[in-house]
């Protein structure tokens, strides 16, 4: 079966990964994007193939190169037989996916890309979503704060790639974002908890960082 072939692949490719694009990583935005689909009229196939394939060769891990994700998406599910226009549809949805400043025009949509990112950016937020900033914090040698540097909230998709701001600032820059910017009833229900999640962090860091 496709499905159960293209996790062995994944779990094969990340086996070696940073910890908050892991298997594991993988795996919550999977069964998250199940959960979503539930709840919409789409093509449940696309959802799931792009929710295992979606961070296959992060650009972060590959010096910026957006490429290359597609590429091995594409020759892997061409190598399974997937008919064209799924692939098409799923390499779609990873081109497409990242937040990538939040200030950029989208060029593509759909219900599966809607799905599938709402999906990625619940993992980015509440208890999870912080140890996984303050993991790739750690991974990028990152101050956790500095009162001194403030958050860029409008920056453009290069400068926030090339940010190496503290690691709290990424919340302002990120995280507290994403639940306005859900696309599903089912994303921005299950948002609403784990942005508050966020927000009572933010208020015990700052009690404990100036105490």
């Amino acid at each position: 079966m496709i499905l159960s072939r293209t996790i062995q692949f994944v779990k094969q490719t990340l086996e070696h990964a940073e910890g908050g694009h892991d298997w594991f990583h993988i795996e919550r935005v999977y069964r998250n994007s199940v959960k979503i689909a539930e709840d919409e009229d789409c093509n449940l196939l696309v959802v799931q193939l792009a929710a295992l394939l979606h961070d296959i060769a992060d650009s972060k891990f590959h010096n910026g190169d957006e490429t290359i994700g597609p590429k091995v998406t594409r020759n892997f599910l061409e190598q399974e037989n997937v008919d064209s226009e799924t692939i098409n549809d799923v390499i779609a949805i990873i081109e497409n996916i990242s937040f990538k400043g939040g200030n950029f025009e989208k060029k593509y949509s759909s219900i599966e890309l809607d799905i599938v990112q709402d999906a990625d950016r619940l993992d980015a937020i509440g208890a999870i979503g912080i140890a996984r900033t303050f993991n790739y914090g750690g991974f990028k040698n990152r101050a956790l704060y500095d009162p001194n540097i403030a958050p860029k909230t409008n920056m453009t998709k290069e400068e926030y790639k090339k940010s190496e701001a503290p690691t709290i600032n990424h919340f302002y820059e990120k995280l507290l974002l994403l639940k306005d910017k859900m696309n599903t009833k089912t994303g921005k229900k299950m948002a609403e908890e784990r942005h508050r999640f966020m927000e009572l962090f933010l208020a015990q860091f700052y009690s404990e960082w100036d105490s």
